[in-house]
């Protein structure tokens, strides 16, 4: 789920061609990235608040990166900076489920909707091969 490239595989349905700086370590900063249509990087500044391996993984996003530059300070990202993205494994019986919590405004659900059904259908199947 987190090595580098199949990251960059199950989460191409939230950007073809998205990858991730940094490391998974707690307290670390995470750029998570992807090339805008004219080249410039466009994403997310996190810190990885948690990190217990094949457990628990919570994420918190501290701002977004427009045109290759970080922005942790405008109106419009102290609207939702703070917003943490959980991941919960739990192993029964041989079969791995990965449980999400987003903290997410109304005005993002439907695309989340759409792309995190896809997004988690990739990772099964990596994780099945």
């Amino acid at each position: 789920m987190l090595n580098d490239v199949t990251y960059r595989q199950w989460t191409e349905p939230f950007h073809s061609d998205s990858y991730y700086e940094g490391n998974w370590s707690e307290g670390s900063k995470m750029l998570f990235l992807g090339p805008e249509a004219d080249g410039q990087l466009s994403g997310m500044v996190s810190r990885i608040a948690v990190n217990r391996p094949y457990e628990y993984l919570s994420i918190q996003h501290l701002g977004e990166i427009h045109n290759g530059v970080e922005d942790t300070t405008s109106v419009q990202v102290q609207q939702w900076a703070g917003a943490h993205e959980n991941y919960t494994l739990t192993e029964v019986e041989g079969v791995t489920t990965v449980n999400i919590e987003l903290d997410s405004n109304g005005d993002l659900a439907e695309m989340f909707n759409d792309m995190w059904p896809k997004a988690l259908q990739k990772l099964k199947q990596l994780a099945e091969r």
